[in-house]
């Protein structure tokens, strides 16, 4: 057993050893906690918040610039195998770009689109695309390169939304699948034999982006093949041109595509459904469980649990009506999101956006205030189904109001605080044994 050495003063050293010991375990710890910050996106610098801009010698931010139209006929070329079609089928051929553009000359530009005599847009806007409209007048007040075609990520289930809640009844119960269970990507947690409303299957579609709740409701809607042909028939109907569906749940695939423009116009519409307008306000709902399955040994029922909205808005910017975020390796951040003020109503689109230098919520937070500081009239353009002068020819419904006293949803926030005081804990012991390693560093060598 080692034991410490005696010194001439009487006094003990700590052996080097040891003095390693402590040294190697406060680098490891420091390193752990790197790994965690950069996991989980929290930013160490007490000082900071998790927006703040790049050190001095980063190399500055600029927006992605499209003046040249360069995804006027396509998206960009993807950089994984998601769009490869299977095996017997072919790419689809681009939708063809029509040749007045939807809404207004000037939206045919693919550049940062102002009003005459507007401020200059919001900086550190990393979104190659976005738009921001008026959602009762249908007014486009700003935009970049709004027809522009990328891809639409989750955002897509807006459109599987407008074609499924007017035909499916929402009191209907619907019995999970395994095939729904397995859905690829973001899952809400539909089991086998489970007893779900389509109520609650929409909530988990809408508020967290559940791809199983995307394959229910397309098995209802007569199957994969059938739901695309009817999203593909409404962004038609919608004039949403630019867009077409690969997937129900907005996972990538062969010749999907969307732009900011149509995303905001499939929104304003979703907008008019009273159940969309409820669900995509909801901050926190309770999902219900499923039994347990009988072929795995020992498994019991599942209960129920909470799910809480993904568009942090919602929490976070006074006056959010709701929105649906999106991310694929592809598409990157997808957003829309609508908010209110002062009697008026704004939506807001986001395209291939990233989180640096800001975040897309913050982005798009940034694009709102922006569109309630133009002055009435200022507009580019137009949404289909409106005119500059013409109220909507159906009426937007109103979600319900918060109740006095309701919390937002303790998950993501009470996570995040969680993550920010184990770093800061994390920190103060790290210091602490810097300095004791140090000072019997410095008495060894005494």
């Amino acid at each position: 057993m080692r034991t410490r050495t005696p010194r001439p003063d009487g006094r003990t050293s700590t052996p080097r050893a040891s003095r390693r010991t402590l040294a190697t375990f406060a680098v490891a710890l420091a390193a752990g906690l790197v790994g965690v910050t950069t996991l989980t996106g929290v930013d160490v610098a007490l000082s900071g918040p998790a927006s703040a801009q790049p050190t001095g010698t980063s190399v500055p931010f600029v927006t992605p610039n499209t003046d040249s139209c360069p995804d006027r006929i396509s998206p960009p070329p993807a950089i994984d195998e998601s769009e490869v079609p299977e095996p017997g089928q072919t790419v689809p051929k681009p939708l063809p770009v029509p040749a007045s553009p939807v809404g207004g000359g000037k939206l045919g530009g693919c550049g940062v689109l102002l009003p005459d005599g507007a401020p200059p847009a919001p900086k550190d806007i990393s979104a190659t695309a976005w738009m921001i409209a008026d959602l009762d007048t249908g007014k486009v007040l700003a935009a970049k390169d709004p027809h522009g075609r990328y891809r639409p990520a989750s955002t897509m289930k807006t459109l599987l939304a407008a074609v499924a809640l007017p035909q499916l009844d929402l009191n209907k119960v619907v019995i999970g699948t395994q095939d729904d269970a397995n859905a690829d990507g973001t899952r809400v947690g539909i089991g086998a034999g489970g007893r779900y409303t389509n109520d609650q299957i929409f909530h988990a579609l809408l508020m967290c982006s559940g791809n199983d709740a995307a394959h229910a409701i397309a098995m209802q809607l007569g199957g994969v093949d059938r739901t695309l042909a009817q999203m593909d028939a409404k962004a038609k109907e919608l004039h949403a041109l630019d867009t077409r569906a690969a997937t129900p749940s907005g996972l990538d695939g062969p010749g999907m595509s969307i732009s900011a423009y149509d995303l905001a116009t499939i929104f304003r519409h979703d907008m008019t459904i009273p159940a969309f307008a409820d669900i995509v306000h909801t901050e926190e709902y309770n999902f219900p469980g499923f039994p347990a399955d009988p072929k795995i040994p020992g498994d019991k029922d599942h209960p129920g649990f909470p799910i809480a909205n993904d568009n942090h808005l919602l929490y976070d910017y006074e006056g959010d009506l709701g929105g649906k975020t999106g991310y694929t390796d592809d598409a990157r951040q997808t957003f829309v999101t609508a908010a209110q003020r002062g009697g008026h109503r704004l939506v807001v689109t986001l395209l291939k956006a990233d989180v640096l230098p800001i975040r897309p919520p913050e982005q798009a937070a940034r694009l709102l205030d922006y569109g309630f500081s133009l002055p009435t009239g200022a507009n580019v353009g137009s949404l289909p189904g409106s005119d500059a002068d013409q109220a909507p020819t159906a009426a937007l419904a109103t979600p319900p109001v918060h109740s006095v006293g309701a919390s937002a949803p303790s998950t993501n926030h009470d996570h995040e605080n969680l993550r920010t005081t184990l770093i800061v804990v994390g920190l103060a012991v790290i210091l602490i044994l810097v300095v004791l390693v140090w000072r019997m560093s410095g008495r060894a060598r005494r």
